[in-house]
């Protein structure tokens, strides 16, 4: 196990992993880092733990130093510069006709370069909006496009749940997300009610598909026809974190609904007529 501390920077959800040093961290105390993009101001989210060395990539970088009075009054001058970059930078897209949304910017620690985020249906050439933003703002300017489900990260909101998105507020990384997990679930396919605010398909999908994707291969289909302990009948509702089934079955003019675990019903799905379900998982898959 590696030694670490782990650092956040400007509200992102995703952590990083430093060197300990030997000055005493407490949570939430800024810091000054070296990062790939440079010296950078971060805020301790652990000041101490322990990883597996598998997930750490070494050498680790170290903190160096804690955040001094002059380093923090130096973040404030940057966000409070914030608001009037995004308006000149709105500004200038819009004198050059750009189809291109601005959604974020930042300064970097040292005041050496501004970061401006977009979004945008295609590729947009900016090489004149950037000569126009540097000679305005006299340092570098980075032009950075994102996708629209990053947007949605990076400016946040609360979700049809009504708590913070995921990708803002508990996803290091965005996941890849599909229909099927919708419908290994069980899930109305309805694209409203299965769809974040970016209008893709909702990260907590992915949270529990390991599971319904095993239990789904268990369960007979809604509709199908199985062999109970009473009887065949046809399924009308399945329940797969109990591992139950109900089944309508009619016997002697009569209808009623029994519900089975799956382990005792006899199903076929497809074209293969199925074993009793508590060991045929390669069999029962789609």
């Amino acid at each position: 196990m590696a030694k670490v501390v782990v650092i956040k920077f400007r509200n992102a959800c995703k952590s990083y992993y430093f060197a300990p040093g030997k000055e005493e961290l407490k949570k939430g105390q800024g810091v000054v880092v070296e990062t790939a993009r440079g010296i950078e101001y971060g805020i301790v989210a652990d000041p101490e733990r322990e990883v597996p060395d598998s997930s750490v990539v070494t050498p680790l970088k170290p903190i160096l130093r804690v955040a001094t009075p002059q380093d923090e009054e130096t973040v404030r001058r940057h966000e409070e510069r914030r608001p009037e970059a995004m308006r000149a930078c709105r500004e200038k897209i819009a004198n050059h006709g750009l189809k291109m949304k601005l959604i974020d910017c930042e300064f970097t620690f040292d005041g050496n370069k501004v970061v401006f985020t977009f979004t945008a249906d295609g590729r947009v050439d900016f090489r004149e909006l950037v000569k126009d933003l540097a000679s305005y703002f006299h340092m570098r300017i980075e032009l950075k496009q994102v996708g629209i489900r990053d947007e949605t990260r990076i400016l946040g909101g609360i979700a049809p749940c009504g708590r913070e998105c995921c990708c803002a507020g508990s996803m290091p990384d965005i996941k890849k997300v599909s229909i099927k997990m919708a419908k290994n679930q069980g899930l109305s396919l309805n694209p409203g009610k299965i769809s974040g605010l970016c209008g893709r398909l909702m990260c907590c999908l992915s949270y529990e598909d390991e599971y319904y994707a095993g239990a789904c291969k268990k369960m007979p289909k809604i509709g199908s026809t199985v062999s109970t302990p009473e009887g065949k009948g046809t399924v009308v509702s399945g329940n797969m974190l109990k591992m139950n089934v109900r089944v309508k079955i009619e016997k002697d003019g009569a209808v009623f609904y029994r519900d089975f675990p799956v382990a005792d019903l006899k199903f076929k799905r497809g074209p293969e007529i199925e074993e009793e379900t508590e060991g045929s998982d390669d069999k029962n898959s789609d």
